[in-house]
């Protein structure tokens, strides 16, 4: 594992540090999108007085801040695998490159000790019999602070809450009763507990990291503009439907039922993602702030 010089130097000073995946990056947009998207985090961040990490694989290294022709490299190499923990030993061994998933990325952060991640969504149920994700249950076992928009808008929503809820993930709604939906700012499913401000959120945090409990604690920031809940439901059934007549499965599923996603709302998804994934580091941001001063 490799550290960025600035970042080795913040968490060794106590500084806030904000971890970011890289799947987006060489898996979730078209280029050159990705690479302005991931340098747009890595500036929200900054502005809001936080240092950057984007985590992900390069030749064989796991690689904690990349420096911005890294950033370029992963951002515009076709080969760029997808690494969750199944493959993770496999691609460092093998000398690959891979964008990071929420799991991998929830993993490595810790590892470096970085205590807050900013995602988009987290990964969760699939509607389809024995299709969950790698995320829930790496959420169940690392304590980090990690801020999403909610499960995908493709997932069972209920079924993934369960789940968290089964594995003693924290849940905090952030400014909300109830659960974001991605694309959606709010949904029918209620949360256990809301916090008000950043320093509410960094405040449950230190006290589930007091108790010694294992999993990690999810703020859920519904995004600002959304899209109505049951309009991208109407979407998702209608993709899920389309996916299961072509044999579409395994990891190539999430990917094509987002380009779905946004090929039927006519971009409006494509929008909305960016929207929640830059007020989603700015929030983990001012949250990594929130800690250093409670430390």
């Amino acid at each position: 594992m490799r550290l960025h010089p600035e970042v080795a130097q913040a968490l060794r000073e106590g500084r806030a540090v904000v971890a970011l995946e890289s799947t987006v990056i060489t898996h979730g947009l078209p280029r050159p999108l990705n690479l302005e998207l991931a340098q747009t985090l890595e500036a929200t961040v900054r502005q809001s007085g936080a240092i950057p990490a984007t985590i992900a694989i390069l030749k064989g290294q796991v690689v904690v801040g990349l420096q911005p022709e890294e950033l370029e490299f992963i951002a515009n190499d076709p080969s760029a695998d997808k690494a969750s923990l199944w493959n993770l030993g496999a691609l460092l061994a093998q000398g690959q490159s891979a964008g990071t998933t929420v799991a991998a990325t929830t993993f490595l952060a810790h590892k470096a000790g970085i205590q807050v991640f900013a995602t988009g969504g987290i990964g969760g149920v699939h509607p389809h019999p024995y299709d969950e994700s790698a995320d829930l249950l790496e959420l169940s076992r690392t304590p980090i602070l990690v801020v999403s928009a909610g499960p995908k808008s493709i997932l069972d929503l209920a079924a993934t809450l369960e789940r968290l809820e089964s594995l003693g993930v924290a849940l905090l709604g952030f400014r909300t009763q109830h659960l974001p939906a991605f694309h959606s700012p709010t949904s029918p499913y209620p949360l256990p507990a809301r916090v008000d401000s950043a320093q509410e959120a960094a405040q449950a945090f230190r006290a589930a990291q007091g108790l010694g409990l294992p999993g990690a604690t999810l703020v859920l920031n519904p995004i600002s503009q959304g899209l109505p809940f049951e309009q991208v439901q109407r979407w998702v059934e209608q993709a899920t439907q389309e996916a299961a007549r072509a044999g579409i499965g395994g990891k190539a599923l999430t990917p094509y039922l987002l380009r779905r996603l946004s090929e039927l709302s006519g971009g409006q998804t494509d929008a909305a993602n960016l929207r929640l994934l830059e007020e989603n580091a700015r929030l983990a941001a001012q949250i990594a702030l929130a800690l250093t001063d409670t430390h």
